[in-house]
C-alpha cells in the first residue's frame, strides 16, 4: 500500500484540476478523508482479525462496493459540503475506490479484495511497482524512505500531476467550471 501521505493524490487532483467551483473545500476534504478510511481496517489487527479474512487488512473496506456505499453515504452530507449530491457522490466514491487500485498496484501484502462480496479473492495488478509501505511510521521515514517515496513520487504523484494538467486544459479549453454548489 502506498503510504497515507500519497492516498489523497488522487482525490486532490480531481478538486485541484476541476477546480473550487465543482469541487469546493469541504468536498475535497471529504474526499482526502475518504481516500485514506480504508485503511481503518488495520484497527482489525487489535481486535484479532487476521489479515487474509474479509474484515482482515485490504478485505472488505478496500473493495468497489464499499466505495461505492461511502460515496451513497457522503450524498446524505451534500448541503453541508456545499456540493451537488452527484458531484459528492463521485468524488467521495473515486477516492475511496482509488485507495484500492492504488493497493493493487503495491509490491506487498496479500492483494485486494476489490470485487468483494462477488469475489473473495485477493488482487493485485500485473505490474506492481508501488513499494508497499510498512504499517510502522518509524519505519515509513526509516532507512528505506528515499525508495519507498521515490516509488510514491512515479508511479503516483507524477501521473496525478499530468492527468490533473490534462482535466485542468481540457476544461479551460472548452470553458467549463459551471459550478455544482448547492442551490
Amino acid at each position: 500500500m502506498p503510504t497515507i501521505l500519497t492516498h489523497p493524490a488522487v482525490p486532490l487532483m480531481l478538486g485541484l484540476a476541476l477546480g473550487p467551483a465543482l469541487v469546493p473545500r469541504r468536498l475535497l476534504l471529504a474526499g482526502v478523508i475518504a481516500s485514506v478510511l480504508p485503511d481503518a481496517d488495520v484497527l482489525g489487527f487489535k481486535l484479532g482479525i487476521a489479515y487474509a479474512q474479509d474484515l482482515g487488512h485490504r478485505g472488505v473496506s478496500h473493495s468497489l462496493l464499499f466505495a461505492l456505499l461511502l460515496g451513497l453515504l457522503a450524498m446524505t452530507l451534500a448541503p453541508w459540503l456545499r456540493a451537488r449530491r452527484g458531484a459528492v457522490f463521485a468524488l467521495v466514491a473515486a477516492g475511496t475506490a482509488s485507495h484500492g487500485l492504488l493497493d493493487m498496484c503495491s509490491n506487498g501484502g496479500l492483494g485486494v479484495a476489490f470485487f468483494w462480496p462477488w469475489s473473495a479473492e485477493r488482487l493485485f495488478f500485473p505490474a506492481h511497482p508501488i513499494q508497499v509501505s510498512p504499517f510502522s511510521l518509524s519505519k515509513v521515514f526509516g532507512p528505506d524512505a528515499m525508495r519507498l517515496f521515490g516509488s510514491e513520487l512515479v508511479w503516483v504523484w507524477l501521473p496525478c500531476l499530468l492527468a490533473g494538467l490534462l482535466i485542468f486544459g481540457a476544461r479551460r479549453a472548452h470553458g467549463a467550471g459551471r459550478s455544482v454548489h448547492a442551490q
